[in-house]
């Protein structure tokens, strides 16, 4: 398994795990109705700004966007070009820092075939060095996690996060 940086090739297997993560969301943690809004967001217009977004992102520093990139399915004549980036780690740009005045971990998906692996401990440890590298008013790394996902939860936890106040939302 290689850990790098997002190139423009991996366009097609980044938004493949984009899709993963977002479908997991909808479906894993909040019923049929999330599940619903989660699916009705993800059509062609969604990924072009997403993908002009991590462009962006990636532009102000490739280490935005680490992927990981199974060589094996590389070498498979059956597999798609999607079918190579088995996950990804999204770091908000420092320009971003004034957020949560911290850096933040965006996204961090994993194909459940690897899950289990390492590679998520790969991506992981890589997003914190980035983040280290970071000019930050608060010495800090957070992120978001679903309150139903346990899994994530204990993932985060085990590599040293900690609750750190509680994000609220309303509908517009």
């Amino acid at each position: 398994m290689e850990i790098r940086p997002y190139e423009p090739p991996d366009e097609a297997g980044l938004w493949q795990r984009k899709r993963d993560f977002e479908l997991g969301l909808g479906s894993g943690t909040g019923g049929e109705k999330k599940e619903t809004k989660y699916e009705g967001k993800l059509d062609e217009q969604y990924r072009e700004a997403w993908l002009e977004w991590v462009e962006r992102c990636v532009g102000a520093d490739e280490r935005c966007v680490t992927v990981a990139v199974d060589e094996t399915a590389t070498e498979d004549p059956s597999a798609g070009p999607a079918d190579a980036v088995a996950g990804y780690v999204f770091v908000l740009p420092e320009s971003h820092r004034f957020i949560w005045d911290a850096a933040v971990l965006n996204e961090l998906y994993l194909s459940p075939a690897y899950r289990g692996t390492g590679v998520a401990d790969d991506l992981i440890d890589a997003a914190v060095a980035f983040a280290r590298d970071q000019e930050l008013p608060l010495e800090r790394f957070v992120l978001d996690v679903d309150r139903e996902n346990d899994r994530a939860k204990a993932f985060y936890e085990r590599h040293g996060f900690e609750h750190w106040g509680e994000m609220v939302a309303r509908e517009l």
